[in-house]
């Protein structure tokens, strides 16, 4: 469904059908500011569903209703778990229980890079940042004890770090020197990493409480402090101080799990998946 945003009144429905007249069900749909436009991730079918709204339609583009138009690219293979590039040009896809990650290139709409990506990657909590003035991606894995780097300027392979299980959760915030990574699954489930973003090495594994699942970092707007979750039954929320890693306070609460800072979302911080 197309809705407005000021009343939330709906525009359209937009049925999911594959080229071939194949259903499929959306895995996610996210906001492309740059390109003027939302992108679905589908599960089904190997395209990727770009909505624009330009004032003039492109070749190939569908109308909808009004401005609206649906651009279909397909796809090598099924792309239902993203992570996009600071422009929005680039998708690195994979789908949910496949086994490595494709780059597709949403301007030329096509493939470009294949990545190592063995562990069922959770591209969603991607992030990017600054090294030797390249920009690097780090993408957790859901079933393997790492972390994956790649230089995005070739999507080359910079390293794996290797963790003491597997993650879910990934966060940094631009003025950060560091990464945070929980150990989500697995008997180290107690543990979160602080990766250094200029060595890649983890130079502090803290377990804020021991037996009891350290999870989901989410920092402040200006990068200074940082929530962690105790997911417990008998939990909380820890506030650290995000450069010393020393606890400033912590608040009762029963398995909080997802936390999201408006602002670092909406203005795409480099440090928050998108």
């Amino acid at each position: 469904m197309l809705l407005d945003a000021r009343d939330l009144e709906l525009i359209a429905v937009i049925p999911v059908e594959g080229l071939h007249g194949e259903s499929s069900r959306v895995s996610a749909v996210y906001t492309a500011p740059p390109r003027n436009s939302f992108v679905a991730a589908l599960r089904d079918i190997p395209e990727v569903w770009e909505i624009r709204w330009p004032e003039e339609r492109a070749e190939g583009d569908e109308a909808i209703v009004g401005d609206f138009a649906l651009h279909r690219m397909e796809a090598p293979d099924y792309l239902d778990d993203f992570f996009f590039d600071q422009e929005y040009r680039y998708i690195v896809g994979a789908a949910r229980g496949g086994q490595g990650g494709q780059v597709f290139d949403m301007d030329e709409e096509r493939k470009v890079a294949d990545l190592p990506l063995e562990g069922m990657p959770h591209l969603g909590a991607g992030i990017t940042w600054e090294l030797d003035g390249r920009r690097v991606m780090a993408i957790p894995h859901i079933d393997k004890g790492q972390v994956s780097v790649f230089d995005m300027s070739d999507w080359s392979l910079i390293t794996h770090i290797e963790t003491d299980g597997p993650g879910f959760f990934m966060r940094s915030h631009e003025n950060s020197p560091y990464a945070w990574v929980d150990v989500f699954f697995g008997p180290h489930h107690d543990r979160i990493h602080v990766i250094d973003k200029q060595s890649l090495e983890i130079v502090e594994t803290l377990i804020p409480e021991p037996g009891k699942t350290a999870a989901h970092v989410e920092f402040d707007r200006r990068g200074e402090t940082l929530l962690l979750s105790i997911w417990d039954d008998d939990g909380y929320l820890l506030w650290l101080d995000a450069t010393t890693l020393e606890g400033l306070g912590r608040m009762p609460m029963k398995r909080p799990s997802g936390k999201y800072n408006v602002w670092n979302k909406t203005q795409y911080e480099e440090g928050t998946s998108h």
